[in-house]
C-alpha cells in the first residue's frame, strides 16, 4: 500500500468515478485500513440520517468513533432533527458518540445569506474548500465541530470521512483543530475522494 524512504512515503488515493452514497462501504473499507496501517484511533464521520453512522461503527470496532450530525432546523425545517432515533440508539449502543452541530463554515453566515442575499467569509470558506469536492468541505467541517465539542484532540491525527448528499466518498487523515485556529487545520493524506 505504500512506500517509504528516508525523504518520501508514497501511498495510494483512491478516486471514485461519482460521487454519493454508492462509495460508502469502499470509504469506510479503505479508511479502516489506512487506520490500521497509521496506528490512528479515532475516526470521526458525518452522518446526516444515521446510514453512514451505523455502518462506521461496525467498521471501526475497538475505535474510537465521533458522529456529527448536522443540527436540528436543517435547511428551513423548524425543530426536525434528520438523524433516526434508531439509528441513534444503535450507534451508542456499539459505543460511538453522536454530536449535533452547526454547520462550522455556515451557521450565522447562512442566516446573512438566506435573509439578506449577501455572501459571508464562512460560506464562502466552505464554498472555496469545496473546489475539492463537497466531502473536503464535510471532513474539515466535522473534525474542527468535534474538537470544539472537546470530542477529539487537537495534536493527534484522526481519520476523518465525509460525502456528498447521502453516504461518504471522501477520507483523508487530518490533525482536527478548533474552529478559532482554522488556518491550522492540516490535512495529512487524502485516502480517497469523487473525482469531480
Amino acid at each position: 500500500m505504500t512506500r517509504e524512504t528516508e525523504m518520501s512515503r508514497e501511498a495510494k488515493i483512491v478516486y471514485f468515478k461519482k460521487p454519493g452514497k454508492r462509495n460508502t462501504d469502499e470509504v469506510l473499507r479503505i479508511a479502516k485500513e489506512w487506520a490500521d496501517e497509521l496506528g490512528i484511533k479515532t475516526v470521526v464521520v458525518a452522518s446526516v440520517w444515521g446510514y453512514t453512522a451505523e455502518k462506521a461503527v461496525d467498521v471501526f470496532q475497538g475505535m474510537k468513533v465521533v458522529v456529527v450530525a448536522a443540527h436540528t432546523g436543517w435547511y428551513h425545517e423548524p425543530g426536525l432533527q434528520r438523524f433516526a432515533e434508531e439509528s441513534r440508539k444503535k450507534v451508542e449502543s456499539k459505543g460511538g458518540v453522536i454530536l449535533t452541530a452547526p454547520h462550522v463554515f455556515g451557521g450565522l453566515s447562512y442566516a446573512m445569506k438566506d435573509s439578506f442575499e449577501t455572501a459571508m467569509l464562512g460560506v464562502d470558506m466552505g464554498n472555496t474548500l469545496r473546489i475539492l469536492g463537497q466531502g473536503m468541505k464535510v471532513v474539515c467541517e466535522v473534525a474542527m465541530a468535534a474538537a470544539d465539542a472537546g470530542l477529539l484532540r487537537t495534536d493527534e491525527e484522526v481519520i476523518s470521512i465525509g460525502g456528498t448528499g447521502k453516504g461518504a466518498d471522501t477520507a483523508v487523515v487530518l490533525r482536527p483543530v478548533n474552529v478559532h485556529d482554522f488556518f491550522d487545520l492540516r490535512i495529512k493524506e487524502i485516502l480517497c475522494k469523487p473525482r469531480l
